[in-house]
């Protein structure tokens, strides 16, 4: 049960209700048990002919059991299935505190098809955990074992029968086919984690697909990966079917056993002829509660697998969870010493020995070709990711003590990709502060260059606006949310040179007095950055002042005169 530590922790926190469930779950079982029994021992002793209110009693016994029975079938699924629905908000909260630190790489390991699989299919899996898994042994055990002692003042064989019975269908079958489950459980977890990918791609991707003329040879793909999850679904169907056949039938034949010892104890003297009916309605109803059994085993497999695929995303990356903050409001510096990176499962350094300062205040400018690593640095500075070797210090504290949150929280970001929701640009806008006023909103767009009406519709993920629309929307985000720190990784690439050169000015006037770092691949417009950074094959190839790197004409150098060559 080790895949299923958190979820049964977090099963256990409902206690009262799951007592309840098993209490009035107990009550309709045996209830049911008592009602069938007095009914055999109604149908003897009326063959009797007995007094009128000898029948009169044992027909209040039956409308009772039959009152208990509802009574308590009612409460068992009132009472288990809120604990069912708790427990899995309680588990949909866990996970996503567990995830949370992670999100910001969680992309680069994980298909977002797989991930929706994982999120939705899997946490659905383990509301049966407790319904299917969890409660039903404990009711039928309770049940068994009243009714064993029960059955033993009359027949001390026939409650063995009815224990040896109890072995083989609650224990023994759904043992056995524990075992035979595993390879269909994960076949169809599997399966069905690769249909979501496939279809999540196929979504994503329609339009491009469209283009290259290539949709049908992925629908195709889809259409048989489709097909191959129904396959599994089939077979372990099937195989469900079997448990739960060989479980009935292993039922009936406890219950024919139990007629023909009871026949032959009748007639060895052994036992009162009264009581064999009521012993073999016992038999065949008691056996009632361990139909649960049968399905049990793809129940506990089906867990298992979504417990470990499920919180398997958030064990296998560890976060440093920082305990220091930046203060609000203030410049940080930033230094990183001898600094190694390496993505997970990636066998290439994306960084390798970078040493830099970036003191309080200053604006600097990292530059290089495509994959230098520039981005990676990025991506360490805001925590994304924490060093595999050196050191990466703020304000003199180790980046890995302080708290993801201060890091965001004290920064004004603007990626390369970033995200729009569906809405307005007023919504959109907000998202750097909930307190900003339409005069400082439509400022910051008036700054950027864009004359859009704050009540303006964004489809999702901004797919009226233009790509110079997006960077400038971005941008008008980080303006308005106003902290000392800017990170702006090619906050321009999209944008003509004229709004650029506007947008900078105003980047410069805001950021006055504040640390700023810009990643560009383009060099011009760096003359008022009081240091550049040059980078090549993750590693400081140099840095120094625009014009200390002309005059040493080297590597930015020869970029200069490459980028004045092309676009001269």
């Amino acid at each position: 049960m080790k895949d299923l530590r958190d979820v049964i922790q977090l099963v256990v926190l409902e206690k009262r209700d799951i007592v309840r469930s098993i209490l009035f779950g107990f009550l309709a079982g045996i209830s049911a048990v008592g009602l069938f029994a007095s009914s055999g021992y109604l149908i003897s002793k009326a063959a009797l002919i007995p007094p009128l209110y000898a029948l009169t009693v044992l027909i209040a016994f039956l409308k009772l059991f039959g009152f208990a029975r509802a009574l308590g079938r009612y409460a068992e699924r009132y009472y288990s299935h809120r604990a069912t629905f708790t427990i899995l908000s309680n588990l949909r909260l866990a996970f996503y505190k567990r995830l949370e630190p992670h999100a910001p790489r969680i992309f680069q390991k994980y298909r977002s098809g797989d991930l929706l699989s994982r999120i939705v299919g899997d946490v659905e899996s383990l509301q049966n955990f407790f319904l299917r898994v969890y409660y039903p042994p404990v009711v039928l055990g309770i049940i068994f074992l009243a009714t064993i002692v029960f059955t033993s003042i009359f027949s001390i064989s026939v409650a063995v029968v009815l224990l040896l019975g109890l072995v083989i269908t609650g224990l023994f079958i759904p043992a056995w086919y524990s075992v035979k489950q595993r390879k269909y459980a994960h076949r169809v977890r599997e399966a069905r984690g690769a249909l979501s990918t496939e279809a999540a791609e196929f979504l994503y991707g329609y339009r491009d697909l469209r283009i290259y003329q290539q949709l049908a040879k992925k629908k195709e793909i889809l259409l048989k990966t489709a097909d191959d999850y129904l396959d599994e679904e089939e077979r372990d169907g099937r195989q469900r079917l079997s448990n739960h056949s060989w479980n009935t039938f292993v039922t009936l034949i406890i219950s024919w056993v139990v007629t023909g010892l009871g026949a032959f104890l009748v007639a060895e003297g052994d036992l009162n002829g009264l009581f064999l009916a009521m012993l073999v309605m016992i038999s065949l109803t008691v056996f009632e509660n361990a139909a649960p059994m049968a399905v049990l085993p793809s129940h506990l497999e089906d867990s298992k697998r979504a417990s470990a695929r499920l919180f398997s995303i958030v064990e296998k990356e560890k976060v440093d969870k920082g305990i220091w903050t930046l203060e609000d409001h203030q410049a940080p510096s930033i230094k990183m010493s001898g600094v190694y990176f390496r993505f997970p499962d990636d066998e290439r350094e994306a960084l390798r020995e970078v040493t830099l300062s970036i003191p309080e205040g200053s604006k600097t400018a990292i530059v290089g070709a495509s994959g230098s690593g520039k981005s990676t640095l990025m991506q360490l500075f805001m925590k994304f990711h924490t060093p595999s070797f050196g050191e990466l210090s703020v304000n003199g504290v180790d980046i890995r003590k302080l708290s993801e949150e201060s890091v965001w929280k004290n920064s004004n970001v603007v990626l390369q990709e970033n995200h729009y929701f569906y809405g307005t640009i007023r919504q959109n806008l907000q998202l750097a502060g909930d307190i900003l006023t339409d005069e400082e909103m439509e400022q910051a767009l008036e700054e950027v260059g864009l004359r859009f009406d704050l009540g303006q519709k964004v489809l999702e993920k901004g797919e009226n606006l233009s790509g110079g629309e997006r960077q400038r929307l971005a941008i008008a985000r980080a303006f308005l949310k106003g902290e000392r720190l800017w990170l702006l990784d090619e906050p321009t690439s999209s944008v003509d040179a004229l709004t650029e050169r506007m947008i900078f000015e105003h980047l410069y006037q805001r950021a006055k007095g504040d640390t700023l770092v810009l990643i560009s691949h383009q060099l011009n417009g760096l003359e008022k950055m009081d240091q550049i950074i040059v980078m090549e094959e993750g590693s400081v190839r140099e840095a120094g002042t625009y014009h200390e790197l002309i005059e040493k004409q080297g590597y930015f150098y020869e970029m200069k005169q490459i980028e004045q060559n092309i676009f001269s």
